[in-house]
């Protein structure tokens, strides 16, 4: 009974503080679709030059892969193919899941952001990235950030 209570109250709340209408702005149904490195990480070859890119949640990291139920493993391989603006290595760590949207590629109709911050050494403050694993879009590596070296 506690179980429907809860799956009750949650739906209930994700109806109530949803819009019908996405906010999202970097979506792209035609986007290439992504192709894995090794295990751990994803071909990334583009660079943004879009400052909101991956930082706000209205242009969210959009790693759609097959499907939503792989949900950690595509941000994990997302996350390990960055490193920091002079290639150091970074930590990250999953900070909370926000901002819900409609969409059609969940079975409840609604998506929701994961919210990662992002650390380095000499690093002056923490970066916070949203990360969309329910929508396709063109995958980059966001401003002030560059690539894992091989």
């Amino acid at each position: 009974m506690k179980k429907i209570t809860l799956l009750i109250v949650l739906l209930i709340t994700v109806t109530s503080c949803m819009s019908t209408k996405s906010t999202l702005k970097n979506v792209d149904d035609n986007a290439p679709d992504l192709v894995l490195k090794n295990e751990n990480t994803f071909v990334i070859t583009l660079f943004s030059k879009d400052k909101k890119y991956g930082y706000d949640p209205d242009y969210p990291i959009n790693i759609f892969f097959r499907s939503t139920k792989n949900e950690a493993i595509n941000e994990t391989r997302f996350l390990n193919a960055l490193a920091g603006p002079n290639g150091e290595k970074i930590t990250y760590a999953r900070l909370e899941t926000c901002c819900p949207f409609p969409t059609k590629r969940s079975d409840m109709g609604a998506g929701f952001l994961n919210v990662y911050e992002l650390r380095w050494e000499g690093q002056k403050k923490p970066i916070k990235l949203y990360l969309n694993v329910y929508e396709k879009g063109i995958l980059m590596v966001p401003m002030g950030l560059s690539l894992k070296k091989e």
